[in-house]
């Protein structure tokens, strides 16, 4: 027992040493589209029958709260703008 596990633990290592990842990484599903909607409502904190015009208010006030003049990061703003470019697209043409 104690020599699979000791074989386990050493091919664990090689396969990080070889592609910089953990074997078990390789086991976690991909994000999906669903999951990067979730994070854009979560960011914008919008409901998810939110229309256009709450989209981009709460954008309005996101990008307030972290543009780069205000303390906040490029990255956040870039953040921020993606949320709000995939929220929009997933609005049917009538909203």
């Amino acid at each position: 027992m104690i020599k699979l596990l000791l074989v386990a633990g050493l091919v664990s290592l090689i396969v990080r040493i070889a592609t910089h990842r953990w074997p078990w990484e390789y086991l976690s599903a991909k994000p999906t589209r669903a999951q990067a909607v979730l994070r854009a409502r979560k960011l914008l904190g919008v409901p998810h029958e939110a229309g256009r015009g709450e989209i981009l208010e709460a954008h309005r006030r996101l990008i307030a709260r972290v543009h780069p003049d205000r303390g906040g990061t490029s990255d956040q703003v870039h953040a921020a703008n993606d949320a709000r470019d995939l929220l929009l697209g997933e609005l049917p043409d009538g909203r």
